[in-house]
């Protein structure tokens, strides 16, 4: 008979071997989902998180005191998959951009304390972090455009913070695509939510300063890796693998990168897929000194970049994020302009638009929004275009409406 046994969330007691929860990964209270309960404080977590059922493994601790199980554990001696899958509530991109605005605003706030936290010399407060995380693998998971498009859309006296929660959610995004399981995708999503912590001991007047940096200024900067690791380092509660790609996630494939010149596997995947997902979101986004590049043009520089990224982590972030992401501005073959509002999962050439300019006219057309991927549709992309080269004063706003005047 399998060690492996599923039983009531109740009937757990300490002692036991919690083997995986019987729900949603983003729904339970712990960093791992397999461990020995030894303290009550942990059992009393898991009574209270809302699910009903989980998986214990009596090999390596006790097993439930009845002689029978429940009728509904029948299923106990097939054990639970190894990877507990994610029940996905899909929404439409409209909507979930709305509760992703909420989410945005919350999100800020707290990693503005955090970071105000640390200014202070307090220790970071891992545990309030979870439910952060939670929220925005959940929006991820629900459309993964929706948040992670915009996140990207930051003032300059927010960028270090709301960089941040993007980092955060486009590594969830990423583990899901890269096939991690529950628990690497929760230390990936907070590996990215605390990367740049460092920043907080970083001086403000460097940190906010509105024109490029001098070269003694970008070395001070540098230091936020070592900073940021240094006071992870201090919490055990903090999973090393957040202080890792704090450490590492400027460094190349190369060995050209900072502060220790790793080169390949020398890095880990984490850091890797960190240093993608940083600097994505950095290239994206509008600083004081210059527009944030097009997503699609953005995936196709950092793809030309040789020794910087790890070349199967960068395919798979394309394929995360999209070849043509939310906010790409692209030309169809009927020559006209439009923005891409989401994408096709089954086909990433042919994602939902929306079209407004004619690029023979010169002349801005009624707005229309085309599935690419509908057969009745009669029209593709031929390629992406310059954001430089039109100038274009509202195009963020033909797909996050009226959100976009608010980031």
């Amino acid at each position: 008979m399998s060690p492996i046994k599923k039983i009531r969330i109740s009937e757990l007691r300490l002692g036991m071997y919690l083997h995986g929860f019987d729900d949603a990964w983003i729904k339970h209270p712990f960093w791992k989902s397999r461990f020995l309960l030894r303290e009550y404080a942990d059992l009393q977590a898991a009574w209270t998180c809302g699910i009903e059922t989980c998986w214990i493994d009596t090999s390596k601790g006790r097993d439930v005191l009845q002689a029978e199980p429940e009728s509904d554990c029948d299923a106990a001696e097939t054990g639970p998959p190894d990877v507990v899958a994610i029940e996905q509530e899909n929404t439409s991109f409209n909507e979930e951009l709305q509760r992703a605005a909420i989410l945005c605003r919350s999100a800020r706030a707290a990693t503005v304390s955090m970071f105000n936290e640390v200014r202070l010399g307090k220790a970071i407060d891992v545990e309030g972090c979870l439910p952060l995380v939670a929220e925005i693998a959940a929006s991820v998971l629900r459309n993964p455009g929706a948040l992670i498009s915009l996140a990207r859309l930051k003032t300059s006296d927010d960028y270090t913070y709301m960089h941040s929660v993007a980092v955060c959610a486009l590594m969830v995004s990423l583990g899901r695509t890269l096939g991690m399981d529950e628990e690497y995708c929760r230390e990936a999503g907070i590996a990215g939510l605390l990367h740049d912590i460092g920043k907080a001991l970083t001086p403000l007047e460097i940190l906010n300063k509105p024109g490029r940096l001098t070269a003694e200024e970008y070395e001070t900067v540098k230091l936020h890796t070592s900073l940021g690791h240094q006071l992870l380092s201090r919490d055990a509660a903090i999973p090393e693998a957040a202080g890792d790609v704090c450490l590492h996630h400027h460094e190349k494939m190369d060995g050209s990168g900072y502060p220790r010149g790793l080169c390949g596997n020398k890095i880990s995947l984490l850091a890797r897929m960190g240093a993608v997902c940083d600097v994505y979101d950095a290239v994206t986004s509008n600083r004081p000194y210059k527009n944030g590049w097009d997503p699609a043009e953005s995936l196709a520089r950092m793809a030309s970049w040789k020794g910087h990224f790890d070349r199967t982590v960068l395919s798979a972030f394309i394929k995360s994020v999209g070849i043509y992401p939310t906010g790409a501005l692209v030309r169809l073959h009927s020559g006209r302009l439009a923005v891409v509002l989401e994408q096709n999962k089954a086909s990433l050439t042919k994602p939902v638009v929306k079209v407004f300019f004619s690029e023979q006219s010169r002349e801005p057309i009624e707005v229309e929004r085309l599935d690419l991927s509908d057969s009745q549709v009669d029209d593709a992309i031929v390629g992406r275009e310059e954001r430089e080269r039109w100038n274009f004063p509202s195009l963020e706003s033909l797909w996050a409406g009226q959100l976009s005047a608010r980031h």
